[in-house]
């Protein structure tokens, strides 16, 4: 399935003494599609495998991290000073949610990227805060 991303509300380019502020998608170890801080939104798009496991879908994929049954994926928020990315923090979007959907071809989330606080999105992101509908194919 065809995962898209479209974030909103992003915190802006700088975070406390963090400067030249970035959010990526992390595939494997590394983040991809870098998108400065302050940008109107934000969009992603990966590719999910649906396989059928013991206890209902799991999911696989370049971007897909985690435990079978605990799989996320990874927003890694950074500096990107001279071309190289720094980590600073990172959002985990919890596939679990996406279960009732693996029908779909496609499937997308809509997110702020802002905290309460109005800091970048971390921790673990879940329903209400991520909001996860059937796609076009």
């Amino acid at each position: 399935m065809r995962v898209v991303l479209e974030g909103s509300r992003l915190p802006g380019s700088t975070c406390g003494s963090y400067r030249q502020v970035h959010v990526g998608l992390q595939v494997g170890g590394q983040p991809q599609d870098l998108v400065p801080g302050d940008a109107v939104e934000a969009h992603w798009t990966t590719e999910v495998r649906v396989v059928q496991a013991p206890d209902g879908p799991d999911f696989r994929g370049a971007a897909v991290h985690g435990r079978p049954a605990d799989r996320f994926l990874y927003l890694t928020w950074g500096e990107l000073i001279d071309g190289r990315f720094t980590m600073f923090r990172r959002a985990k979007l919890m596939l679990a949610a996406l279960r009732p959907l693996v029908q779909h071809e496609a499937v997308i989330g809509r997110f702020a990227l802002t905290d309460a606080c109005g800091l970048p999105l971390c921790g673990q992101v879940r329903p209400p805060a991520v909001q996860w509908t059937p796609g076009d194919p």
